[in-house]
């Protein structure tokens, strides 16, 4: 084994290609394939409406209770991985609600947020995604993820990790009701974290 504990193992599924055949003609998708399919093309969406700058269409893709997350890492030894990332209610990068996104989109439209004025170019490629249907019909789904930004004429960072995301449908559209952002990098060196992941 890899060392990943059963219950919490996704697996990832791909499509078959378009228009496959079978012996008796179209393949049918399976359930999971179907659900990756439609998981891709959501999270695909999102990383358009962050890079076109469509804040308030992207808050509607989380659920009112949300819990967007993104714990510090830490560097320890082997032994204490455990202890590698901290704790929900631990010193964390951001711990926000919708309330607090929704304050955060409001004053990047103000103007007022001399970081983001003029406003940052970003660039979010989202791959790896494995995703699994629990039994309370909620997903649990994971992706990775490379985020280019470029501000101003020489200001410009690589953002790189993976997003821990628990998805419910909410009026027969996937929302995501929390987010656990994990940066492969330890300390940031930039001079903020203005953008969304």
């Amino acid at each position: 084994m890899n060392g990943v504990a059963p219950s919490r193992r996704i697996s990832a599924v791909s499509p078959p290609a378009a228009g496959a055949q079978g012996e008796d003609g179209p393949l049918a998708l399976t359930a999971q394939q179907a659900l990756w399919l439609e998981l891709n093309q959501f999270y695909i969406r999102e990383a358009w409406l962050l890079d076109e700058r469509k804040l308030k269409q992207w808050l509607d893709l989380f659920t009112d209770d949300v819990l967007y997350f993104m714990p510090r890492r830490k560097n320890v030894p082997r032994r204490e991985l455990h202890r590698e990332l901290t704790p929900l209610g631990d010193l964390a990068i951001l711990e926000e609600d919708k309330r607090y996104l929704e304050m955060r989109v409001a004053r990047l439209e103000t103007g007022m947020a001399w970081a983001e004025d003029p406003p940052s170019r970003t660039r979010h490629l989202i791959g790896n995604l494995e995703a699994r249907r629990l039994e309370d019909g909620e997903v649990e789904a994971r992706t990775a993820f490379l985020v280019y930004r470029s501000h101003l004429e020489t200001d410009h960072q690589l953002l790189s990790g993976c997003r821990e995301d628990r998805l419910r449908k909410v009026d027969g559209a996937w929302k995501v009701r929390r987010r656990m952002i994990v940066l492969d990098a330890n300390v940031l060196l930039d001079k903020n974290l203005s953008v969304f992941l």
